[in-house]
C-alpha cells in the first residue's frame, strides 16, 4: 500500500479498498474543529485527491463565512431550518442557560445576531467521492446544550448549496 503525507491528516493510506475514515482535529480561527475524511472503498483516492483534499481545506475560513452568512439571511425568514432551529433551541430557557450558550441574560436580547455568534462549526465531514456533497459542516449551539445539528454542504469546488438543513 503507498501512502501519501497530507498538511491536515498525516500519512494517509492510498489505493487501500476498504472503506477508512480519517479524522483530526482543526484550528479554525482559534477554535477547535473536527475533520473527518470518509473514503470509500470504491472511491478512486489517490495522491492527487488527497493533495486536493489539503488545498481545498486552505479555503475553509471563507466557505465558513459564507455559510454563516446564509444562516445569517434565513434567520430573517419564516418557515426556514436556521429560522426553526433558532427559535425550538431559544423558547423558554432559564436565565442561567440564556448567559451560558449566548451571552445574556433576558430573552429580548437574544437577536439574530446574538445567536449567530453562539452558533460555531464543530465538525467538518469530507468525502472525496462524492462531488456534490464534498464538504458538510455541522454548526451548532454545543453538544453540551443540543445534539441538533445545522448541515451545510458544499461541492468540490466550494460552491455551497442554497439549503441548510436541521437534523440530528
Amino acid at each position: 500500500m503507498s501512502k501519501v503525507a497530507s498538511t491536515h491528516f498525516g500519512e494517509v493510506e492510498l489505493n487501500h479498498g476498504r472503506d477508512h475514515n480519517l479524522a483530526t482535529v482543526h484550528q479554525l480561527s482559534g477554535k477547535p474543529v473536527e475533520l473527518d475524511l470518509s473514503i470509500k472503498a470504491h472511491d478512486h483516492f489517490d495522491e492527487a485527491g488527497m493533495h486536493k483534499v489539503d488545498y481545498r481545506l486552505r479555503f475553509l475560513p471563507e466557505l465558513v463565512d459564507e455559510v454563516r452568512e446564509m444562516i445569517a439571511t434565513e434567520l430573517e425568514e419564516e418557515g426556514t431550518a436556521p429560522r426553526q432551529y433558532r427559535d425550538f433551541h431559544c423558547c423558554e430557557l432559564a436565565p442561567e442557560k440564556l448567559q451560558e450558550i449566548f451571552g445574556v441574560e433576558d430573552t429580548k436580547d437574544l437577536t439574530n445576531k446574538v445567536f449567530l455568534n453562539a452558533l460555531k462549526l464543530g465538525h467538518v465531514g469530507i468525502f472525496p467521492g462524492d462531488p456534490e456533497r464534498y464538504f458538510v459542516l455541522d454548526f451548532t449551539l454545543g453538544s453540551h446544550f443540543t445534539d441538533e445539528v445545522l448541515v451545510a454542504s458544499a461541492d468540490q469546488d466550494g460552491v455551497v448549496d442554497d439549503e441548510i438543513e436541521w437534523t440530528s
